[in-house]
């Protein structure tokens, strides 16, 4: 039995070929993705562990605020140099070194504009000298106020080099400073993990980096020789007591790895989550081919059975095909994927500043999953077909008939059943019940498609047949309709393939272009300034400009009212929250629209705040209670609430005076608001304010209608980042299709030739299979949208309390998606027609 298996399976090569196609790019992604994360994973240990390599043990200070990886950028404490000197008297300390290190250091290149960093960071730090590590390449040190040495990274990235002057952006605005020296590290890098670093003297980097003289953020210290690491960390902590972070250097890379790792595994996850997609489609597309491959084998099948071949042997023999197709699909996935995630560990380490990558390697985790998810795809896929053919008949084999077609009714009573129960945990999820709200969610998703597939049968002969008209204007055109509606089951699985992958992208484009309508409406009508100052955010820390171009921008001819705007992650009341500083406190009425609902909102004095009136509920405040309020600079100090507000959907949270912004991580405005008196033109003050930002070049200036498109163009470039991803879910289907289609021609070998010989000529047989894959495809392309559409709608109209208000239906998009899904036919059908065409008459009419 086995033998004959095997036999049947290598005599179908094509077969073979086209069904573990599918799996072979869903497996791709799988191992790719572990690939990937183990490539980067080990690359940043040995960047963290080359960074701490001198350092046995590290100091720094608690931070006054704790912020998480998400929610911006962490600010190292400054504490006194004094410590500098505690640390080098506790026993073992063979020496230590003061650091003043922070984020932020932007340098200006020779193009005017700051250098950009995708994920390294960009700091800046007091010189130390050279060191096992640190190289000078060219020139030295700065010894003077106004000079700076930069990292291979810094010079390369602004084409700078010793002697030229350089513009850099810290906690103070633009400062020029001349390069006095270029420095690298061991292994010729010009930077570690991509970071780009400018050097200062230890007193300008104190001011600039940290905001005070005479302070440090981290201390780098050496244990004397034979002196254990963690006894010298414990032994340092004691001496300096319960406001300092001490850690091994051991710890400090492990910790910083760690924390980078975990930002992959959301990349990771991504990627399986496409891999996911792929993997379900490619489950139509074996069930579909094993299913034409049992009505083709039917006597073969019930001969075996009538020699003897018992239940057991006929499906363990389909499953054996699914095996074998399962394994090749995994072996081929699998060699793709460590392409693919080498590819892509390129691409990573090219755009994080040229990270060194470590040598490239397949963790178990790919290996294993490969192969278990490749062989369970198909396994599960094959299951129903052969069941299928395990109920063929003996008698079977003395007849030239196909099992029959059962009725949909069972198959229509689950899809409803699985719908409706994918529909109700969709629910659960958007309403929030329920432990993992996106586990919900994503199990809904997958029961509704699941659901909607299995009721494809029962609609699909009425619609494929309405769609046929189209094309029986002729007769190659009707027999096309008639053979796309001949096999519900088959033809509703195929089609089905597609739906996916189109139901997922205009599920998405509803729900972004939805979002991206209702937050322009929302912000036409709320903002009510003519000019916005603003930047685009790149990484942790956001874009800032001069506080004193506000000044000089409220004394052009022509503006109004000028608002600056800071914003910062902060402690109140013992609670994390987020906390903002106007430099205009009536902006809240004329810009933002707000209104007071108690006290007074027209003016804030120091150590006074307003709180928006839902956050003011949700903590149980009013007018005239007192809180104590920590910020990432400073002291807690208390604030008096002197008004609350109505809340808008753009603005909200508690409002701070000007003044306590010296306190903020970021002590610069990140966005400026300008009202135009009446009367003054947009164009004759718009130029004058972009001279103002001159020295300011992370930000710019645009009108109203710029600055919305502007914020909103980050959602078009999600849309197209998860179009293009989920273009392989569409690739399978057209594989599908085309699978079908070839398997469809040679189980209609017989009936084609004779139509060939009764006249039917090679161009109207070829325009009969593209008529059926068009057909098909753009069924499975209806079947999208409206699936597609449903699920957009029903996660805007849950959003509708987050500020989602509009549902937009992308028109222009779903008639795209129809005309590609006609072309995806035409294309589908090329190989197939072509090979229908080609049948020779005489051998096609004895074909058994």
């Amino acid at each position: 039995m086995l033998r004959a298996t095997l036999k049947s399976l290598l005599a179908r090569k094509v077969r073979l070929v086209l069904s573990a196609l599918a799996v072979v790019l869903g497996v791709m992604f799988v191992s790719g993705a572990f690939v990937l994360t183990d490539t980067l994973g080990r690359s940043f240990d040995a960047v963290f562990s080359d960074a701490y390599a001198g350092t046995d043990v590290g100091v720094t200070a608690k931070p006054k605020i704790e912020v998480g990886e998400m929610e911006g950028m962490q600010l190292a404490a400054p504490f006194p140099a004094s410590t500098l000197d505690r640390v080098r008297e506790v026993p073992g300390v063979a020496d230590a070194t003061g650091l003043a290190i922070a984020e932020g250091a932007r340098v200006i290149g020779g193009n005017g504009k700051v250098l950009t960093s995708f994920g390294p960071p960009q700091l800046g730090a007091n010189w130390t000298g050279e060191s096992g590590q640190v190289e000078l390449r060219e020139g030295r040190g700065p010894t003077a106020d106004h000079e700076v040495a930069v990292n291979g990274a810094v010079a390369k990235a602004a084409k700078i080099a010793v002697g030229d002057r350089v513009g850099v952006l810290t906690l103070q605005p633009k400062r020029e400073f001349t390069v006095v020296g270029i420095y690298g590290y061991s292994g010729d890098r010009d930077s570690l993990g991509g970071a780009q670093e400018v050097a200062f003297t230890e007193r300008v980097a104190q001011e600039l980096m940290l905001g005070q003289p005479g302070v440090f953020s981290e201390l780098s210290v050496q244990a004397a020789d034979g002196v254990d690491p963690a006894k010298l960390r414990d032994d340092i902590a004691g001496t300096l007591g319960d406001g300092y972070v001490v850690k091994t250097g051991e710890q400090l890379s492990d910790e910083a790895s760690a924390g980078l790792k975990e930002g992959l595994s959301f990349f990771n996850n991504i990627l399986l989550g496409f891999a996911g997609v792929a993997l379900f489609v490619g489950i139509f597309l074996i069930l579909n081919t094993f299913s034409i491959i049992v009505a083709q084998r039917t006597r073969e099948l019930a001969l075996l059975r009538a020699l003897g071949a018992a239940r057991g042997q006929v499906i363990g023999s389909v499953l054996v095909e699914a095996v074998a197709i399962g394994l090749v699909a995994s072996v081929l996935g699998l060699g793709a994927g460590i392409g693919v995630g080498a590819l892509l560990a390129y691409v990573f380490g090219q755009t994080a500043g040229g990270l060194q990558l470590a040598g490239l390697g397949v963790p178990p985790a790919a290996v294993i999953s490969s192969f278990a998810v490749g062989l369970l795809v198909t396994v599960v896929a094959a299951v129903l077909p052969a069941m299928r053919a395990a109920r063929i008949p003996p008698v079977a084999a003395m007849q030239d008939v196909a099992t029959p077609d059962r009725p949909l009714t069972k198959i229509s009573a689950a899809g409803a059943v699985v719908a409706a129960l994918g529909g109700t945990l969709m629910a659960l999820g958007l309403s929030g019940t329920g432990g993992n709200v996106l586990l919900t969610i994503l199990g809904g998703v997958l029961l509704s498609f699941i659901g909607v597939a299995l009721l494809t049968p029962l609609i699909s002969r009425p619609v494929v047949g309405l769609l046929g008209r189209l094309f029986s204007w002729s007769v190659p055109g009707k027999l096309g309709r008639l053979n796309s509606g001949r096999n519900p089951r088959r033809t509703a699985i195929t089609a089905a393939a597609l739906m996916v992958g189109i139901a997922l992208v205009t599920g998405v484009t509803v729900i972004l272009d939805s979002a991206k309508s209702s937050i322009t409406a929302l912000a036409e009508d709320t903002i009510q300034a003519e000019l916005v100052i603003s930047g685009a955010q790149t990484g942790p820390r956001p874009p800032s400009f001069d506080p004193a171009v506000l000044d000089r921008a409220a004394e052009l001819p022509g503006v109004a009212m000028v608002a600056g705007l800071y914003s910062d992650r902060a402690e109140i009341d013992g609670k994390p929250g987020w906390v903002s500083a106007t430099s205009n406190v009536s902006a809240l009425r004329e810009i933002y629209r707000a209104t007071p609902t108690a006290g007074s909102i027209d003016s804030l004095a120091p150590g006074q705040l307003v709180v928006d009136s839902k956050t003011a509920e949700d903590r149980g405040l009013s007018v005239g209670e007192t809180l104590p309020v920590q910020l990432s600079r400073g002291e807690t100090r208390t604030y008096t609430v002197v008004g609350i507000y109505a809340e808008s959907d753009l603005f909200g949270g508690f409002v701070l005076p000007a003044t306590a912004a010296a306190d903020f991580a970021v002590p610069q405005p990140t966005q400026a608001y300008l009202k135009l008196a009446p009367g003054a033109s947009v164009d004759q003050v718009l130029p004058q304010v972009e001279t103002l930002l001159a020295d300011s070049p992370e930000v710019s200036v645009a009108d109203r209608a710029d600055f919305i498109e502007q914020q909103t163009s980050q959602l078009d470039g999600l849309l197209a980042m998860i179009q293009i991803l989920l273009a392989l879910a569409i690739v399978i289907a057209v594989l599908g299709i085309v699978n079908t289609l070839a398997l469809s021609v040679l189980e209609r070998t017989r009936e084609l030739g004779l139509l060939r010989a009764i006249g039917l000529r090679r161009g109207q047989t070829m325009r009969m299979i593209t008529v059926e894959a068009v057909v098909i495809s753009v069924f499975g392309a209806l079947l999208g949208i409206a699936v597609g559409t449903g699920l957009g709608a029903a996660v805007v109209r849950a959003l509708r309390e987050d500020g989602i208000t509009d549902l937009v239906l992308p028109w222009t998009e779903m008639a795209v998606f129809l005309g590609l899904a006609a072309v995806v036919g035409v294309v589908a059908a090329v190989l197939p027609a072509i090979r229908a065409a080609r049948l020779n008459v005489l051998g096609a009419i004895a074909h058994e």
